[in-house]
């Protein structure tokens, strides 16, 4: 089918109107007023305490459990302190705490098969997530933008485009809200905030989608920017994993006067069959889009390298256009846009070498985006804990491209190996017992007008908590080189 590419211009700058949710989307709201509501997992990261914060404002008594024990969740804990109604249960669960609750709110990290949800469900206990709350709450058009790669990147531009039109007179929004699986916003916390003309986009995981089944509910305007295998220690198998992806399109609410936009990664096999299977329905628009619907004006103004990043532009254009944003505010918006966190960015330059952090890359297909952003010689610092994913094609893109692998972790030896079994390999293999050694043996292999790239393949948990330690980490090392 041939694919419907993103007009850009003044034609895809239209006014689109923005709907003030009323009558059965506040009343599909659920009352926690008096209610018992059990927070599971509280998390080193303050994971737990948005729910926790907003089912007690709304006048629940809110029970907080983790089994982790509290010297370990401090930081987290102390973020609670003082708020009214909130108890502590940390160290272990307790069963009578998912049998009596009146409702459950479970981080996204904790698995659907844990014997405590077991124990709520066998009671009849309602278990939803606080990214479900929030679709019941919001008064809001929301974005929501999933994908296995690209989401934050797409997310960030999508939200930073539509902001710099606020106040003119051809958008008809008044504010912007980025939250979600990015930054450190609350989700929850922005609700009192939150405005029914303002416009709030999203980043989503696949633990968050899969659970829109629950609500039914997903965002007006839903973005795919590609898909490929992660998260299978969770899913347990790509079909799975794509299934509950899906759902951002399965569920959004569609309208003739007010139609709802999808938006698919046109070189993306599924986002292929997906676009085919929406296409048409009353109430939708669909659309496909590629680096080549960003105009040369605009890559002109866009500082992010790769033809991912490109990718990413042309979704968030297209989310723009949508809600009237022109092509010259968008050409303007970009001359301050900046790399996220962790996501191919560039943390220093070391005697003519570039340096960048790219840790966000927590499997191989993320890995080999970031390989092939550059044209100049690569050294790479790749490896990590192990998700069970094939690093084959990695390898492939590193023995073609790379003048040298600094592996770390325990993926280390399987890495090599991969990297090994390929008959053009042309990269040196060096092994470092630590993140600051792979650094330093990375400088000492780099020569001027190269790229030392932190692209790990992998996730971080055998060395550190998550993947911004790690990249907060490298970006020290860096700064100590020079």
């Amino acid at each position: 089918m041939k694919s419907h590419p993103v007009t850009t211009g003044m034609a895809a700058a239209r006014r689109v109107s923005v709907p003030v949710p009323s009558g059965p989307d506040r009343m599909n709201r659920p009352s926690l007023a008096g209610k018992t509501v059990v927070v599971m997992g509280l998390g080193r990261f303050g994971g737990g305490t948005d729910a926790a914060r907003f089912a007690a404002a709304q006048g629940a008594h809110v029970v907080v459990t983790d089994a982790a024990p509290e010297p370990k969740l401090a930081d987290s804990v102390k973020e609670l302190q003082g708020v009214a109604n909130v108890e502590f249960h940390l160290g272990g669960h307790v069963e009578a705490d998912f049998e009596q609750a009146d409702l459950i709110v479970v981080n996204p990290a904790v698995p659907d098969n844990t014997p405590f949800l077991d124990i709520a469900r066998r009671h009849d206990r309602p278990i939803t997530t606080a990214m479900n709350l929030f679709f019941l709450w919001c008064s809001s058009p929301i974005i929501g933008i999933t994908g296995a790669n690209g989401k934050s990147t797409t997310a960030a531009l999508a939200a930073h485009l539509l902001q710099a039109a606020v106040g003119s007179h051809n958008v008809l929004y008044r504010n912007v809200w980025l939250s979600g699986n990015i930054g450190n916003v609350p989700l929850l916390g922005l609700l009192d905030r939150i405005q029914p003309h303002d416009l709030v986009v999203l980043e989503l995981s696949s633990f968050q989608t899969e659970k829109f089944s629950q609500i039914e509910k997903a965002p007006k305007v839903a973005i795919l920017t590609n898909l490929t295998p992660n998260h299978l220690d969770r899913h347990g198998t790509f079909e799975a994993y794509c299934g509950s992806k899906e759902n951002i399109f399965r569920y959004q609410p569609l309208g003739a006067a007010d139609p709802a936009l999808s938006l698919f990664f046109a070189e993306d096999p599924v986002g292929q069959q997906w676009f085919r299977k929406y296409s048409g329905q009353p109430g939708r628009i669909c659309r496909m889009f590629t680096p080549d619907d960003v105009p040369g004006t605009i890559r002109r103004c866009f500082r992010l390298p790769g033809r991912a990043n490109l990718c990413n532009l042309a979704a968030a254009m297209a989310i723009a256009g949508h809600f009237g944003v022109t092509e010259s505010q968008i050409e303007k918006a970009l001359s301050s846009f900046t790399s996220l966190p962790h996501r191919l960015e560039l943390v220093g330059e070391v005697r003519g070498v570039r340096y960048y952090n790219d840790s966000i890359a927590t499997t191989p297909e993320s890995a080999i985006v970031a390989m092939t952003a550059f044209e100049e010689p690569k050294v790479i610092i790749a490896g990590g804990s192990d998700k069970g994913l094939s690093f084959e094609a990695f390898a492939q893109v590193v023995a073609q491209r790379a003048k040298v692998a600094v592996l770390i972790g325990r993926t280390s030896k399987k890495i090599a190996q991969a990297i090994q079994a390929c008959s053009d390999n042309k990269a040196l293999i060096v092994f470092a017992l630590t993140l600051t050694e792979a650094v330093e043996l990375a400088g000492r292999h780099a020569c001027p007008g190269d790229v030392v790239l932190l692209s790990p393949a992998c996730a971080s948990y055998d060395m550190f908590d998550n993947f911004q330690q790690r990249g907060r980490e490298f970006a020290r090392l860096v700064a100590q080189l020079g």
